[in-house]
């Protein structure tokens, strides 16, 4: 599964009809009738989206979509989360994160206490980052092993998709739109380098103010 082919999949589950669950369940169809290998290439195609979605800068906009709460597994599923609005979105949010004031999906949020949010409106998605595994544990019968069949079919595809693409690959996975984030704390709980240099996010800040 290349880039092109992952992206495909993740815009069609943006725009299809129901629930997150409902079209979670759209996608685990679409991959069970594919090869095992399918279901592993798309993981490591979703965590290689995910980690180059993981700068400060990106982790300072979620953390004040949630109030200054944004945990380190927060973050990790309000990736999952943008990944799950589509290429157009992921690539103008991880480029320019105050671009997430024209999500339609957070700006239903705003003027509401986080309290109200129905679950499936919170921006995070912790449940898109499991339905590869369950998938290829149906297709290979490896249901009972806590998953490290799939973990280690992970590993590997990420190796040789690394001596394919050479440095690009490296490139992905320390995010060149901007640096990582490493999820190091301050004293007190406040990730460092939260509010990096040159981070201005006026139009999110105003949506969704602090307090």
């Amino acid at each position: 599964m290349n880039e092109d082919a992952f992206w495909a999949l993740i815009d069609e589950l943006s725009r299809r009809p129901g629930d997150r669950d409902e079209r979670l369940e759209w996608l685990r169809a679409e991959l069970v009738r594919r090869p095992a290998a399918e279901s592993v290439a798309f993981q490591v195609r979703l965590e290689l989206v995910c980690e180059a979605a993981g700068t400060r800068a990106v982790w300072t906009a979620a953390n004040r979509v949630e109030g200054g709460a944004c945990t380190d597994d927060g973050f990790h599923y309000f990736r999952l989360w943008l990944v799950g609005q589509g290429r157009k979105v992921y690539e103008s949010v991880v480029a320019d994160p105050d671009t997430l004031a024209d999500v339609p999906g957070l700006r239903v949020l705003v003027g509401r206490h986080r309290n109200e949010w129905h679950d499936d409106e919170w921006p995070e998605w912790e449940e898109l980052d499991y339905v590869a595994q369950d998938v290829y544990d149906e297709l290979t019968g490896q249901e009972d092993d806590d998953g490290d069949e799939f973990l280690d079919a992970v590993e590997e595809a990420e190796e040789e998709l690394a001596e394919e693409l050479g440095e690009e690959f490296g490139e992905g996975f320390a995010g060149e739109l901007g640096e990582d984030f490493t999820g190091e704390r301050e004293e007190g709980g406040e990730p460092r380098g939260a509010r990096p240099e040159g981070v201005a996010l006026p139009r999110l800040s105003a949506l969704f103010p602090l307090g």
